[in-house]
């Protein structure tokens, strides 16, 4: 296991954390990092989401500035305390599979029982820990497991305010919508929910 880098996080300040990919399954967050507080949603401008050649959520950035939903990334932000963020680092392979940076984010505040209007202007615009793989940056296709994950993630977010549409144009490219998940697929997956172990090889 490699080790995680500092965390942003002061004793006293937590760090806002943004979650693109299957930590946007509020489940998943309760139990990779207990103290956590999911706080609301944020948009990523010049990012673009894509699954990479490890089968995992990527952003990407880009020059363009278009209003597409191809050019936005949307997440939902929790506020970490040093030692979840020490969990999060592990759990997301830290420095090998992505690197930690603070990007600026727009951002909807709002509570598990509130969907956020992310039809109107952003609240506020602040930086937000994201983990993000500069070197891996190929679109590919997701492992079997991660699409379960991502489909529990991708409910919560819609829920909490997401926009479909961006749901829609954006991640069903990469993730296909499944009723009916088998079994196994559906019990691995919840495993690596709990405990995180990288199929493709690049950490462990």
């Amino acid at each position: 296991m490699t080790q995680p880098q500092t965390p942003l996080s002061s004793l006293t300040t937590p760090t806002f954390y943004f979650g693109y990919g299957s930590n946007l399954w509020l489940h998943q967050m309760s139990i990779r990092c207990p103290t956590s507080t999911y706080i609301g949603v944020a948009r990523l401008p010049h990012y673009s989401w894509l699954i990479n050649d490890r089968g995992y959520a990527n952003v990407v950035e880009r020059n363009s500035s278009s209003p597409h939903y191809s050019d936005y990334v949307y997440g939902l932000v929790y506020s970490l305390l040093p030692e979840d963020e020490r969990r999060l680092d592990r759990n997301e392979g830290v420095p090998v599979a992505y690197t930690k940076e603070l990007i600026p984010c727009e951002f909807w505040p709002s509570t598990t029982h509130e969907k956020a209007n992310t039809s109107s202007p952003p609240a506020e615009k602040r930086d937000m820990l994201v983990y993000i793989d500069r070197n891996r940056t190929t679109p590919d296709v997701p492992r079997d497991e991660y699409v379960y994950r991502m489909n529990q993630g991708i409910r919560d977010a819609l829920e909490r305010g997401v926009p479909a549409e961006y749901v829609r144009d954006v991640m069903r490219k990469f993730i296909p919508e499944r009723d009916d998940e088998e079994e196994r697929i559906g019990k691995f997956a919840k495993t690596q929910a709990a405990q995180f172990k990288d199929e493709s090889g690049v950490f462990e």
